[in-house]
C-alpha cells in the first residue's frame, strides 16, 4: 500500500517480520521535515504532489502529535496512516503539482487536514476482499469520527 514503507506487513511462515515504524523512536528526519517545510498547525504546510512526499508528511504529523502535542504512540500511529492515504489520494487522483498539510487540536480531537486543487470530491466505494486498492477512505472512514464543526 502506498505510503506505508517501514510498517511492518504480515508474512507468511518462516520469514522474518520487517521492523514495525515506532513513533517512540526519535526521529530526527521528523525535526529536519518540520524546519524545511513549516509546522501545520501555525500554517498550512505546502508540499509537493509526488508520492515521496508522503514521507514528509507522516514525519510531520509525527512530531507534531508525539513531541508538541505529547499525545499516545498509538494515536500517532493512527495519524500517520491516515496522513498517509489522504496524501496518497491527493497524489494520485488530482494531478496537482502541491497539496496542503494543516493540523489543529481542540479538547478530545485531532484534525488533520489534506487540501489539494481538485473540485472533486473524494468517494468512499465498496471493496471487495481481494481488491488491491481502494481501502484507504475506508481505512480513513474507520480511524476517524465527524467533524462536529
Amino acid at each position: 500500500m502506498a505510503g506505508l514503507e517501514g510498517i511492518e506487513q504480515p508474512r507468511g511462515q518462516g520469514h522474518a517480520a520487517v521492523p514495525r515504524w515506532s513513533p517512540a523512536v526519535e526521529d530526527e528526519r521528523a525535526l529536519a521535515a518540520v524546519e524545511l517545510y513549516g509546522n501545520p498547525t501555525e500554517s498550512e504546510v505546502q508540499l509537493p504532489s509526488r508520492p515521496e512526499s508522503a514521507a514528509s508528511a507522516r514525519r510531520l504529523v509525527q512530531v507534531v502529535v508525539l513531541r508538541q502535542w505529547g499525545l499516545s504512540p498509538k494515536l500517532t500511529e493512527d495519524a500517520v496512516l491516515l496522513v498517509s492515504e489522504l496524501v496518497g489520494n491527493a497524489v494520485r487522483h488530482t494531478g496537482a503539482r502541491a497539496f496542503g498539510l494543516r493540523m489543529r487540536r481542540r479538547t478530545g480531537r485531532i484534525r488533520i487536514e489534506v487540501r489539494d486543487p481538485s473540485r472533486g470530491l473524494p468517494c468512499l466505494m465498496p471493496v471487495q476482499d481481494l481488491d488491491l486498492s481502494g481501502r484507504g477512505l475506508f481505512l480513513v472512514d474507520k480511524l476517524s469520527g465527524p467533524d462536529p464543526a
